[in-house]
């Protein structure tokens, strides 16, 4: 998943609202320029409507999850699968959300086809979105800090949903 353009490209939406474009396996998609959140959860907005209910509205669950993640990252780094600097910036995301920040960017429905993958992945693209704001790159820029390499190193969504 590598952005089609990165925020320099921004265009306007016919609403005036500006976009990035994000690419993956299947094509291109336009996502709110500003969002924390990626081309996987906006394909799952598309593809899941079946609750009006995001997972915002439980915060202690968008905490879990980013517990389960900051855990990854700490343990992926002491085992030497992810960068210092990459698990640094996970950790501190992670502590972000646990702090109760960001959680207004869980936007996928709470009911979803995917067993948690909707929700794993807008977790994941979360997390590297603000990691790359703060270290100064645009937003969907995943060549410093990649939604699956990094963020979801070493984990399964048949694993990381279920423990949160």
């Amino acid at each position: 998943m590598t952005p089609a353009s990165p925020n320099d490209d921004r265009i306007p939406t016919p609403d005036g609202h500006p976009v990035r474009t994000e690419i993956d396996s299947l094509g291109s998609l336009d996502v709110p320029a500003d969002a924390y959140w990626g081309i996987h959860t906006a394909r799952a907005l598309e593809n899941f409507p079946i609750s009006l209910r995001p997972l915002s509205v439980y915060p202690e669950f968008v905490i879990a999850l980013a517990q389960v993640k900051q855990a990854a990252a700490r343990a992926n780094v002491q085992i030497g699968v992810l960068d210092a600097r990459k698990a640094k910036q996970i950790d501190e995301v992670c502590s972000e959300i646990i702090g109760g920040e960001l959680h207004d960017q869980f936007v996928v429905g709470v009911i979803q086809g995917g067993a948690g993958t909707s929700t794993n992945m807008n977790t994941n693209e979360v997390i590297a979105n603000r990691a790359l704001e703060k270290a100064g790159h645009a937003l969907g820029d995943y060549q410093h800090m990649h939604p699956l390499d990094d963020v979801n190193r070493s984990q399964s969504t048949n694993d990381t949903y279920p423990t949160a």
